[in-house]
This record gives structure tokens, sequence and C-alpha cells, in this order.
């Protein structure tokens, strides 16, 4: 038959979208009694929001964020946990990555700081940025790792290539010398264009001493603080609580 000719070259175009919604039509009377051209509309606006969500599917798996349910319309904007509406709104525009600013949210354990970082992530790959997430202590091991093994520059290219980098647990793990030297040549890898986001437990006025030695110190807080929005976060902790998500 002509239409199942039809939908079969559809996905032979590569164009499941319009065969799925090519297939719907003829089953709904009432997208049958339109004219070609608004038939024809709808089943364009299927293909085009099926591809969208795949892609946003795509950078999301790429990234691998901890919090993978994170998204911004379940972001809780009660007073208590000091989130500043309108900052937060201001940061989901995304304009900050675009501009390659950075993001640093603060707080003690359990207030939501990962989830929160992770999802400013979601929307991030919603407006089409790629990123990749890492636990500060994992990033550390995995560079330690690709000294030994020769993989460091490939590692150091996947990190520079995100648009976005998530860094989540900053200051819970000591940090070697030769982490330091790492982190600082990840970041720098980044500068001008690329955005850090870092969540941590630690305030940001001890980092130095956290960070150690001062001249990488230096170097590393100034590439990321100089053109950073802050967040801190307060509150009970929200694994306390029934409804609170999970994640530091």
């Amino acid at each position: 038959m002509l239409t199942n000719q039809t939908r079969e070259g559809l996905l032979a175009l590569r164009l499941p979208g319009m065969a799925r919604a090519y297939a719907e039509q003829l089953d709904n009377p009432t997208t049958q009694s339109l004219g070609f051209d608004d038939r024809l509309g709808l089943m364009v606006d299927v293909e085009l929001a099926q591809r969208e969500r795949r892609r946003i599917d795509r950078l999301l798996k790429n990234a691998k964020l901890k919090a993978q349910s994170a998204c911004p319309e379940d972001i809780d904007f009660s007073a208590k946990r000091g989130i500043d509406k309108r900052q937060i709104l201001d940061l989901l525009t995304c304009q900050w990555i675009q501009h390659g600013q950075h993001v640093v949210i603060t707080g003690p354990t359990g207030t939501g700081k990962t989830w929160l970082g992770c999802a400013l992530g979601h929307e991030a790959a919603r407006k089409g940025y790629s990123m990749i997430y890492y636990r500060m202590p994992r990033l550390l091991e995995e560079m330690e790792v690709a000294h030994a093994d020769g993989s460091l520059p490939a590692l150091r290219t996947r990190l520079a290539k995100a648009r976005l980098l998530i860094l989540d647990d900053w200051g819970v793990s000591p940090i070697t010398d030769r982490g330091r030297q790492d982190l600082l040549e990840a970041i720098d890898d980044r500068i001008p264009g690329g955005s850090v986001l870092i969540t941590s437990q630690l305030p940001v006025d001890v980092w130095h001493d956290y960070l150690g030695e001062p001249t990488i110190a230096d170097a590393i807080l100034d590439r990321l603080l100089h053109n950073k929005h802050a967040i801190a976060l307060k509150g009970d902790s929200m694994r306390r609580t029934s409804r609170g998500n999970p994640d530091a």
C-alpha cells in the first residue's frame, strides 16, 4: 500500500518522528480532515521535538550527572534554604555559560548542593551545552591513573571540550602536589570560554588553605573566583525530610 511505502520511506530517510506522526494521522479522522500543509506541519513539529529530546538525552547521558532526576521545575525556593529565586532564575537562562562564568555552591552536608548543581546542569543540556560531571575525589584519582597509563592528554582534552565542567564535593579529600597541578591545568584549559560549577562543604574563604601551595592556590582561585556566581545554601539536612532529595 502507498501509505506503508510512505512510512517506510520516512524511516529510510531517518525521519522516525514524521513516520510516527504520519501513522497516527492515518488513525485520527480529525487530522485527516486537515489540509496538506497543516498535516505536514504537524509531522515536522513531531520530528523536531523528537530530535530535540534525543539531543538533550545524549548530552545528559554524556554528562553522567549524579542526580539524574534533578530538574529546574523541582527546585525548592523556600527562604530557609538561602536561595535567591531571582538569582536562580537568572542562572537558568544559562547566560553565565555563554559568557564563560562560573558558579560556586557551598553549604553544609545534605543541603542539596549536588542536586541544585545537577538541576542547573540539566537546564544547560536543554539549552544545548555539553557538560561533564565529576566528583572531585574521583577526578583526582582518574588523573593519577592517567599519569601512569599515558591517557592524561585524552582526559584533559575531554574535560576541556565540555562547555560546562561540574566539580562536586570540592575539598572533601586531601589533594596531593600533583593533584594541585593537574587541577590547575584542567581549569586553565577552560580559560577563556569554559564554565565551571563547583559544590563544596568548605566556605570559599578556606579554599586557599585547602589547596595548600600558595602559588598554585592563587592561580586556581584567580581563575575561578573573579568571575563567579555564589550560592550559599543553609538549613537542616534534606536527607532528614521525607520530600528532600538524598544528594549533598
